[in-house]
């Protein structure tokens, strides 16, 4: 079967190769898989370059424009919130060092159009020194799991690793942790940077020696322990994110590094309806005034309280902070897998549910419509394009601008 697969994609690409007029050189094999002539056992049907519109996938009517296709194709497409599976089953079978990912599975993700996914968790734990052990666990994991298929994965260390992977076949995986607790001391900065975590979130929802999370009660802010810990990410290079941190936090963090912030993947307060994860205005003038970037997320609670909750209310967001404090703040943060939070297993699915207060406001479903899936960036892409975003601006939003603001914290 696969033979076969291989000799379809070889005359599908000949046939595009013509009618486009470049030779097979210009083509690289990554380009093909995600300009939707690679992937036959994704059921992706081959372009059709002289109409103007394609179907990418046979398994939705959605067509593209060719400006769409060659906008996701040719920019460096980060999603600052991508996990590899929220489906325990899946990862299951993938087995500890993703030795049961199958053709298909890794075509999903070279079809997908992003070059990176930022694989940042909510480790924690019940004490400080669990935490650090958990997070040890869990960048080793994924060390582990990057040195065990390098046929697939490149861990991103540095701006030259994001240029790279995205002319390569592989697929970046960008190490962070969505809870600082498991820095005992300053010197656990040094310790977990050099073992590839990149990006660190000061809190996740609750409260812990460094600050206050968006679901506490009572924000105090940063403690004077949380500002030498944000002085030493400064000083090693590793990015301050604020996404779950209460509001008073998020503010202390922007006045106490000397680096941009990040909020790696949250929204707008005003058009969710005051949901407490979600950003003020306040807060986002503050991050852009430290030279951040805002990766704008697709869960529903986070984009609006109405219903249906559709790609529209999510662009919405996007446009909002352009005009607030400019374009070259915005980026994508989805906060999902490949597949979306609905699509997980019935029992996982409500006991994810179940482990967040009654604030974060649950609907029937997590995921927006049009959105949680494989391909997700063309419809951010298009949708951007009909808000009438430059070609500029889009290449910022899909990766550039969070490219640009990692060459100011890591360094070249």
């Amino acid at each position: 079967m696969e033979k076969q697969n291989e000799t379809t994609l070889a005359k599908i690409t000949d046939a595009a190769r013509r009618e486009a007029g470049v030779s097979r050189r210009d083509l690289s094999r990554r380009s093909l898989l995600k300009g939707a002539v690679g992937a036959v056992g994704l059921g992706m049907v081959a372009p059709f370059v002289s109409t103007g519109r394609h179907q990418l996938f046979a398994w939705s009517p959605q067509e593209y424009s060719t400006r769409c296709i060659d906008l996701v194709e040719g920019s460096l497409v980060i999603d600052m919130l991508g996990l590899l599976s929220l489906n325990g089953e899946t990862e299951q079978r993938w087995g500890p060092g993703f030795d049961g990912m199958t053709a298909e599975d890794i075509e999903h993700f070279k079809a997908s159009g992003i070059d990176v996914f930022h694989i940042a968790s909510g480790v924690g734990g019940v004490t400080q020194q669990d935490a650090y052990q958990n997070c040890l666990a869990f960048v080793s994991q994924y060390n582990s799991i990057v040195a065990n298929r390098p046929d697939v994965f490149m861990r991103i260390d540095s701006v030259t690793d994001l240029a790279a992977v995205h002319n390569s076949d592989r697929t970046g995986v960008l190490i962070g942790i969505q809870d600082s607790s498991h820095f005992r001391n300053p010197n656990d900065v040094n310790t977990f940077h050099a073992l590839g975590q990149r990006v660190s979130q000061l809190t996740y929802n609750s409260r812990n020696l460094i600050g206050n999370g968006s679901t506490e009660r009572i924000d105090g802010g940063i403690s004077d322990f949380g500002v030498r810990i944000v002085e030493r990410m400064n000083e090693v290079g590793m990015a301050v994110d604020v996404s779950h941190s209460g509001d008073q936090t998020t503010l202390d963090a922007c006045e106490v590094s000397v680096k941009p912030v990040l909020f790696t993947h949250s929204n707008v307060r005003d058009l969710a309806a005051g949901h407490p994860r979600c950003k003020t205005d306040e807060a986002i003038r503050r991050m852009a005034a430290t030279g951040g970037v805002m990766g704008i997320t697709g869960v529903r609670m986070f984009v609006t309280t109405e219903e249906p909750t559709t790609i529209e209310h999510y662009m919405d967001h996007f446009d909002h902070v352009r005009d607030l404090v400019g374009v070259e703040h915005l980026g994508i943060g989805s906060d999902i897998d490949l597949f979306g939070y609905d699509d997980m297993p019935a029992d996982a699915y409500a006991a994810l549910k179940a482990n967040y207060k009654g604030s974060y406001a649950f609907r029937d479903k997590i995921d927006i419509d049009e959105v949680a899936h494989p391909k997700r960036m063309f419809d951010v892409a298009e949708g951007l394009i009909q808000r009438g975003y430059t070609d500029e601006h889009i290449r910022g939003i899909l990766g550039g601008n969070f490219q640009r603001v990692f060459g100011e914290i890591w360094g070249a």
